[in-house]
């Protein structure tokens, strides 16, 4: 069986049907995964190489999680400032690092024109972050892992209210621990523990493990808002 395989997507944007590659669930099976979540594959064939899906005919770019629907204003200025300009490409097959890497960054052009839910730019960016981990950059990863840390603070500012506020209360302390700021991610970790209302096991018990390492680096320095409990 072939990794992958080929799905009809409508662009939303200029309504042609398109094919776009995904991986098989049966291939989408990490050798082992960050503790931001980043996954890792023994496989050439990376399920996060093909989240992105691109218009061979306009150049619209999406994920299954962005808008569904664009006004007619908003094709205006997607076609004034970036599509009229597009010059067929078809990104179906098989995708190379590089390849998926351009996918992502034409995503990231069309969410800013139509004004894009900050969760989806939020997701982009971190994938951004981990693409250039998978090659050892890791200026690259650290830029785009602050980008992301930015994006998901103004995730939780705007929605936290509708999503899982455990999850992304760790995420945002992890970003922080992986940009060098240790005190701020304790402060986040320390919330996701303390908040009686957070009853996510496994992200109280990984913002507590997170936390342990952070004090274990620092010479066991206690900070301020330290999550409580550590032993539970």
């Amino acid at each position: 069986m072939e990794p992958l395989y080929l799905t009809s997507i409508t662009c939303i944007c200029c309504e042609t049907t398109y094919k776009t590659s995904r991986v098989r669930p049966s291939f989408k099976k990490p050798s082992n995964r960050d503790t931001d979540f980043c996954s890792h594959y023994k496989t050439d064939f990376n399920p996060d190489y093909y989240v992105v899906r691109v218009c061979p005919r306009c150049g619209f770019a999406s994920t299954e999680n962005g808008a569904e629907r664009m006004t007619d204003a908003q094709k205006k200025e997607y076609y004034d400032s970036f599509g009229n300009r597009w010059i067929y490409r078809d990104y179906g097959g098989d995708r190379t690092k590089e390849q998926a890497l351009e996918c992502y960054k034409l995503a990231l052009i069309c969410c800013g024109i139509i004004n894009e839910k900050p969760r989806v730019v939020a997701g982009l960016l971190h994938h951004i972050a981990w693409l250039h981990r998978y090659d050892g950059l890791q200026e690259q990863e650290q830029r785009f892992l602050r980008f992301a840390l930015e994006a998901y603070v103004n995730v939780f500012e705007t929605e936290g209210g509708s999503l899982n506020n455990a999850k992304l209360m760790y995420l945002i302390g992890e970003l922080h621990r992986r940009v060098g700021e240790p005190r701020k991610a304790v402060q986040w970790f320390s919330r996701v523990v303390n908040d009686k209302r957070i009853t996510d096991a496994s992200m109280i018990r990984a913002s507590r493990d997170q936390w342990q390492m952070i004090r274990e680096n620092n010479n066991n320095v206690l900070y301020e808002d330290e999550p409580v409990a550590m032993n539970a």
